[in-house]
Parts: C-alpha cells; structure tokens; sequence
C-alpha cells in the first residue's frame, strides 16, 4: 500500500523531471523551421515513422506487461485481481507512452514547420504524437493477451516502415491545420478506444507470457545497474537461439580448422534473415537523415560511423564465445592468431558494404560532393574488422577505475574506457575517411589510397600484436 511519502517522492520527481527537460523542450521548439519543402519534409517524417516503428517493436519486445520478480513470483500467480497489481505498471507504461509522444510531436514539427502557427501547430502535434503511442502500447498490451492482437500489432509495425519509404522517395507536402486538427482529433479517440479495452484485457494476459516478461526486463535492469551492457546481449542472444530448432549440417568438407569455426559464423548470419534484412535497410539511415536537415549534418555523419562499425560487430559473435568460453577452439585444435584472422573476414565485409551502401546514398541525395565515394567502403573494411574484433575481445567493465572529477560531475572512467574500446581502433583506421567526410576534398583519389593503406597497416598490426587470453 502506498504512503504519503511514497506519493510526495512521485509527486516530486515529476516535478523534478519537468523542470530540467523544459529547457531543452524550449531550446528545440525555437529551433523548429517555419517552412519545409516537401522532399525534406517526407525525409523528416520517414525518421518519424522509424523511430515509431522502433517504439511498437520495442514494446512488443519487451512484454510490455511485466512487473518485479517478487510480484511475478508471488503476486501474478495469487488470486488477487491482476488490474490491481499490475496498477503500477500500468502507470509506468503510461509514462512511457507520454514520454514518447512528446518526442513524436517534436519530431513531428521539426520535419512540417509551423508556418507561423506555433501554438495551433503544437497543440494538434502533442495530441496526434500521445494518442498514437499510447495507442501503440494499448495494442502492444493486447497483443499480449491475443495472438490475434499480436499480428494486428506486426501490421502496425510494416504499414509504419512502409510509410517511412513512401515519404522518404515520394516526399511529402505539410497537410493544412484543418486536416491535422481531424487526424488529431480521431487518433485521440481511438487511442482512447484501445487504451480502455487494453485496461479490460489486464485480466486475461496468460500469467506465463507476463512471467516472461518480467524476467526480460529484470535481466535489462540488472544489466543497467551493474553497468554491463556486454551481459545484456549474451542473453538476447542466447534467448533468441533457445527458441529455435535448428538442423544438423555437416561443416564443408575442404574446411578445417580456424576456417570451419569461423564458417559457423556465416551460417549465423544466414539463419537470422530478419536481422541481415535490417542491417541492409539501416544503411539508407544516413542519406534519410542528412535529406531531412538538407545538408550533410553532424547526425549524419555519426549514423555512418556508429552504423558501419555495428554492423561489423554485428557479426563477432563468434570471436566474443572465444574469449570467454576457448573450449571450443580447443577441441578443434583451432585457435589463436589464425582463428582470428579467419574470424575477421565477415565483419570486414558486413562493415565494409554496409559503409558502401550508406555512402552512395549520401551521394544520391547530394549530401556527399562528386566522386565515387562508395569506394571507402571496401576501403575502410579492414579498419572496421579490426574495431569489430577489438570489441569482442573487450574485458567486463572495471568500476574500480578511479573516476575523475569535471565541471559536469563526477566521470567514471570504467564504462567510458569499456564504450571506447573498439571504437578508437576504427577511428583511428577510418581517420582518411572522416577526414573527407568532415572536410571538403578537392579530389577523392588520394584519400581512398591513403584509407586503403592506412586502413589495411591499422588491421594488420592489430592482427600481428594481439595475443590469446589467458585462461
């Protein structure tokens, strides 16, 4: 039950909460444009649309009904009405919901403009942006109860990603208030519809499925406490493969090896084609962002480096098992420095197309000046391999590092060295490539063959200095 304190410490970190993301809610609603031509316009809105259909996916992940492992294990199962102890909850997931909307709304209006309309223009988006997510985690509640439910919720998440492709080859035009004002003014019933039927539904979500969840989200909370982000993907991963049923198929036969147990690695990456699938797509992220803000921005050019070199982590699972479970390299008399150079093959090319792929897309929006700019990215593969494997190979975080005192607080040097780690060899490895990204070359040919080689020197001697963990 709660208490007055319980209730006064809600009350005031609410309050708290207000008071230190209004100056950055203000400083973004004068940033916003007054006019925005149609192709940018559409790029805006298509990041909008993504970024929802981030939001539903992530809500469909997570449960997103799920609460504490004492109540999960106590309470869920008892004879107590589950509204009442999934009140807390609730409120949570509302918190969420409203959070998130305010984020769509000033998404939102960054992409249309207000046109001299500010107030009219943030009334009808705060009320368009709360109601389709709270409508979104209403279904999202009832796709957990419904399996029915559940493929209405994977429609919702298509139609948004098809709306974001649409609007980002098409364009599109700023609607007049009168339209905006009824889209507002339906969504907010229907979210209102969804939301009292999901409130209905709290009774008849299967108790395994919110067992389920709340493990998920126990696991994320432990993961953040402890400041281990590397424990967090161990166990998607390993609850991904749990789930499947794989067949047994031999390895080829002219493989032995470093490469065979490198190979499994490519069977990896094929049997996840939804993943291989996103990957892809992500690659247009960059060109869509720098549409968006008519110029290569400072968001863009982060998008190219944080998205190349995950996508050549994306596939180090391998070299991540080696180093924390070598009995595997050690019954296959496969280990070492041969192991790790055949590990390093895929993310190079992951890595290295995936930077292809977003480069000649900055190209076609005109983003990038002439040239053949997609040539960085098998340019630059083995630099990112080399990062890739560098943060497959990285230890836990250390929090007895010594933390350092800045004008901004306190800085603990653990988790910033542990984000680093990976990152620094790929900078360092693609320092010709950000160099033209951030400048304005007169001619592309001297770069690439610097990239190339400089890239190339940056791999080899991390290949030729690492040595094999002891264990």
């Amino acid at each position: 039950m709660k208490t007055w304190s319980d209730r006064y410490t809600a009350v005031l970190g609410a309050a708290m909460a207000v008071l230190l993301l209004a100056p950055a809610g203000a400083a973004a609603l004068a940033n916003v444009p007054g006019q925005v031509e149609p192709s940018r316009a559409g790029a805006g809105i298509a990041l909008v649309a993504l970024a929802y259909a981030g939001y539903l996916a992530l809500a469909r992940v997570f449960g997103p009904v799920a609460t504490s492992a004492a109540d999960a294990a106590w309470l869920v199962l008892s004879p107590l009405p589950r509204r009442r102890v999934l009140r807390r909850t609730v409120m949570v997931l509302g918190a969420v919901s409203l959070v998130a909307g305010l984020v769509v709304a000033l998404g939102l209006l960054s992409a249309t403009g207000v046109q001299g309309q500010l107030a009219l223009r943030l009334l009808v988006a705060v009320v368009l942006g709360t109601s389709v997510t709270v409508g979104g985690m209403a279904v999202a509640v009832l796709a957990q109860a419904s399996s029915a439910w559940d493929g209405w919720l994977l429609a919702a998440i298509v139609v948004a990603v098809v709306l974001a492709v649409l609007a980002a080859i098409h364009g599109a035009a700023t609607p007049s208030p009168a339209v905006t004002a009824a889209a507002a003014s339906a969504s907010a019933v229907a979210a209102a519809a969804l939301a009292r039927r999901a409130w209905a539904a709290l009774e008849r979500v299967p108790a395994h499925r919110i067992l389920e969840a709340s493990t998920r989200t126990g696991n994320v909370a432990t993961a953040a406490v402890v400041m281990d982000p590397g424990a967090l993907t161990w166990i998607i991963e390993d609850a991904h493969w749990r789930r499947q049923e794989l067949r047994s198929r031999p390895l080829p036969r002219r493989l032995r090896g470093a490469p065979a147990l490198a190979w499994a690695e490519w069977r990896r990456l094929v049997r996840r084609p939804p993943r291989l699938a996103v990957l892809t797509a992500s690659s247009a992220l960059p060109a869509v962002a720098a549409h968006a803000g008519g110029r290569l921005t400072p968001v863009a050019v982060v998008a190219v480096a944080v998205g190349a070199l995950a996508a050549a982590a994306a596939c180090t699972a391998g070299a991540r098992r080696d180093v924390h479970d070598p009995s595997l390299p050690r019954l296959a008399a496969a280990g070492g420095r041969p192991l790790l150079v055949a590990r390093s093959v895929l993310p190079a090319l992951a890595g290295g197309a995936w930077l292809g792929s977003a480069l000649a897309g900055l190209s076609m929006v005109g983003a990038l000046g002439a040239g053949p700019w997609w040539l960085f990215g098998p340019a630059a593969a083995p630099a990112l391999a080399a990062g890739a494997l560098r943060m497959a190979r990285r230890r836990p975080i250390d929090h007895s590092m010594p933390v350092i005192p800045t004008p901004v607080g306190a800085l603990p040097t653990g988790p910033i060295i542990w984000a680093l780690t990976g990152a620094d060899l790929a900078s360092l490895g693609c320092a010709p490539l950000l160099t033209a990204l951030t400048g304005h070359p007169a001619a592309l040919g001297p770069l690439l063959i610097v990239q190339g080689l400089f890239g190339t020197a940056v791999a080899a001697a991390f290949l030729l200095t690492t040595r094999p963990r002891p264990h």
